[in-house]
């Protein structure tokens, strides 16, 4: 099953999960004079990057828009790069957040799970009602693929929604959203205690943190919000469970690390494996024993 599969190889590489979000601004001048093209140039980058973190990662995510904002070209580096992080025996998330329903959700799981643009793992929002995840279960089935489901996010509009309460209990939306997400994840259990269905629970709010921890045991967590977006090693800590049980994404914090040095641009590769290093150091120094 994939999700023990992605347990097994957190627990040899560890928690970071690195976002190829490749922006042609983030790529050094030398390899964009070196390949001419768009879709030879997206890709080499983000190659690299991974021949030079592959042993210190255990999966990656690739935001769409970033190879969509590209047109034609921009979108085969990104299949170019998901076949060849699956060549290189690694793991990918497709970062599509598709909130569909029906015929339109069925369409984007063939493209995303069977098409040119298959990943093992991909997210979604619910927040337009169910019906916008059940046409993916019939992928959970075969147990090669899984889904994080937008829980609560890490941006500041977070709360225009989904910190309404409602219901009986007057819980927070995010919590509706989490109950039903563990419902539905009791069917897709690995054999390493978590589901299929995961979760995207943004690592820039700590106060509740605990209790979406303890209250979704069985949920892998996607965590972004760390570096840039503010969220630091002792607040995404919370999220995990023993050093597993999510993995946290940081993007620009990797990708453009090389910023930082004089000889950036020739070494762009060295500096994101020395920020995955430093940042899973982060993290696991922020651990409560």
């Amino acid at each position: 099953m994939i999700i023990d599969r992605l347990y097994e190889e957190v627990e040899k590489k560890g928690i970071v999960c690195v976002g190829l979000d490749t922006h042609l601004d983030y790529i050094p001048k030398k390899l964009k004079d070196e390949y001419q093209d768009v879709d030879r140039i997206m890709f080499e980058f983000n190659k690299r990057i991974i021949d030079n973190t592959l042993d210190i990662v255990p999966i990656y995510k690739l935001q769409i828009a970033y190879y969509e904002a590209y047109g034609i070209k921009g979108l085969m580096a990104y299949k170019r790069t998901l076949e060849y992080i699956k060549s290189a025996g690694s793991l990918s998330i497709g970062d599509i957040k598709r909130g569909d329903i029906s015929s339109t959700a069925e369409m984007y799981g063939k493209a995303h799970f069977e098409g040119d643009f298959e990943a093992d793992f991909i997210t979604l929002n619910p927040y337009m009602g169910f019906d916008t995840i059940t046409p993916y279960l019939k992928y959970l089935e075969r147990r090669d693929k899984g889904i994080f489901v937008l829980l609560r996010t890490s941006n500041p509009g977070a709360k225009d929604i989904q910190y309404l309460k409602a219901g009986p209990q007057s819980n927070y939306i995010y919590y509706h959203i989490g109950d039903r997400l563990k419902e539905l994840g009791q069917n897709y259990i690995g054999s390493c205690g978590y589901s299929l269905i995961g979760a995207v629970v943004g690592g820039t709010h700590i106060d509740e943190g605990e209790e979406i921890r303890n209250k979704y045991k069985n949920m892998f967590f996607l965590i972004p919000g760390y570096g840039r977006q503010g969220g630091k090693g002792k607040d995404v800590v919370i999220y995990l469970n023993k050093r597993n049980g999510g993995i946290v994404n940081s993007s620009r914090g990797i990708i453009t690390s090389y910023k930082k040095y004089e000889d950036g641009d020739k070494n762009f590769e060295k500096y994101a494996r020395l920020a995955v290093l430093d940042m899973r150091e982060d993290i696991l120094n922020g651990e409560r024993i």
